[in-house]
């Protein structure tokens, strides 16, 4: 069963220890030839190398929407003041010399930024054990928000990941999986780049927001909506403007007559005599008893004969042509 890591609190880049995948098997040789290659692996599979950023390739699936953000400076700065503390992983490339990362693309993006050699851990590791590395060590160290981890699903599907593996690499039962793909899948990609990881925002809101994709044009709206926005608008502002936009575009217009016109008739004097109420499907008069009793005994009896003298009024002045 795969083990849940998503309800631990975030871990500082800097105080973690790597998790440490078990090594691909290997064939063991007779005598001291074997021993001595076992060593050699050994050796090999626990040491931390210097290697500069240029030998390392940024394959693999993308576990973030946003990369290079303020929080890269920030770690770039905390390297340059006290030296890179966690290393990253990486495996060896079908290039010589050259290396694939499995973890570690914050750390690797910050050195970038300051210059210098990358500690690295080198693994021996095939595509499933990269993955199920990559997407638990990056959930321990900043727990991904809940779009990027339906993003990351989505990738590894499409990938061709077995289920199981998926499920590992998240740290998700089989129906946490599935409630991640039901939200993306009904989402455009474009949407989610847009408005970014928006921690903080759960399945239900998100959920919302793709059911609204069905009657309004989701891209559109969010492209008329954000750049009203303050530049410095986190993602789960652009989020919840886009999905306020959305929301208010998907109810139907209420036309002003629809709405009703309401006006109060005065008499001679300037006192109430009768509220009028005037809709798209009626025209009401409505006359209080308690302020003109003896009127509206009057007209109760004779609001029939009245109503016909204005019907016939109405004939007679639109005339026989109209």
């Amino acid at each position: 069963m795969a083990r849940n890591i998503f309800n631990q609190p975030p871990i500082d880049d800097s105080q973690v220890a790597p998790p440490s995948p078990a090594p691909a098997p290997t064939t063991k040789l007779p005598g001291s030839v074997g021993g001595l290659r076992d060593s050699l692996r050994e050796i090999t599979a626990n040491s931390i190398r210097d290697l500069h950023p240029d030998q390392i390739e940024l394959d693999g699936l993308r576990d973030r929407l946003v990369l290079e953000d303020s929080s890269i400076d920030e770690l770039a700065e905390s390297i340059q003041k006290h030296g890179q503390q966690v290393p990253i992983m990486v495996r060896p490339s079908a290039q010589h010399d050259r290396y694939r990362i499995v973890y570690g693309r914050r750390r690797l993006a910050a050195i970038r930024k300051i210059g210098g050699t990358v500690k690295a851990i080198v693994r021996t590791l095939d595509d499933d054990a990269s993955l199920i590395a990559q997407g638990q060590e990056n959930n321990l160290r900043l727990d991904p928000s809940f779009i990027e981890k339906s993003l990351f699903i989505k990738e590894m599907s499409e990938s061709g990941y077995k289920p199981s593996i998926i499920q590992d690499a998240l740290g998700l039962t089989r129906q946490g999986v599935s409630n991640h793909r039901v939200v993306i899948e009904q989402l455009p990609d474009e949407i989610v780049h847009m408005i970014g990881p928006a921690h903080g925002v759960g399945r239900r809101q998100w959920g919302e927001l793709a059911a609204l994709a069905k009657k309004v044009a989701l891209v559109e709206i969010a492209k008329e909506t954000l750049p009203s926005l303050p530049a410095d608008s986190s993602s789960a502002e652009r989020f919840q403007a886009v999905y306020t936009a959305c929301l208010q575009r998907s109810r139907p217009a209420v036309k002003q007559a629809d709405q009703g016109v309401k006006s109060v008739v005065e008499d001679r004097n300037g006192r109430p005599l009768a509220t009028l109420a005037v809709d798209g499907k009626a025209i009401a008069i409505k006359v209080a008893r308690k302020n003109n009793p003896e009127f509206g005994q009057w007209l109760e009896e004779h609001a029939e004969a009245t109503i016909l003298q204005l019907f016939d009024q109405w004939q007679s002045e639109k005339g026989p042509a109209s």
